[in-house]
């Protein structure tokens, strides 16, 4: 195991996981690091992956976690509210 040279060294690892059975792969990998220690940050495909870089980069601050705890699923998404009469189709006379 190299959990004591991660903390000795100070690396920060960021994953970022999504596909088959993701949830549970990001919750073994969560778990293990709270074992040992490490404080990885884990993401699911509610986060962008090329989101990770600039906060791996210490360019941005970290985004929050997903809650782990929640059944498997698609991710939420937000709706998004078209005002009327801009962009839409044009109605027939």
């Amino acid at each position: 195991h190299y959990a004591e040279e991660i903390k000795e060294h100070k690396i920060k690892i960021f994953i970022r996981r999504a596909g088959p059975n993701y949830l549970e792969g990001l919750r073994k990998v969560k778990a293990a690091s709270e074992k040992l220690g490490l404080g990885l940050k884990v993401y699911g495909p509610e986060t962008h992956i090329t989101a990770v870089v600039p906060m791996a980069l210490g360019l941005m601050a970290p985004l929050p976690e997903p809650d782990l705890s929640v059944p498997c699923g698609p991710p939420p998404r937000k709706r998004i509210d078209v005002p009327a009469g801009k962009g839409g189709a044009k109605k027939k006379k």
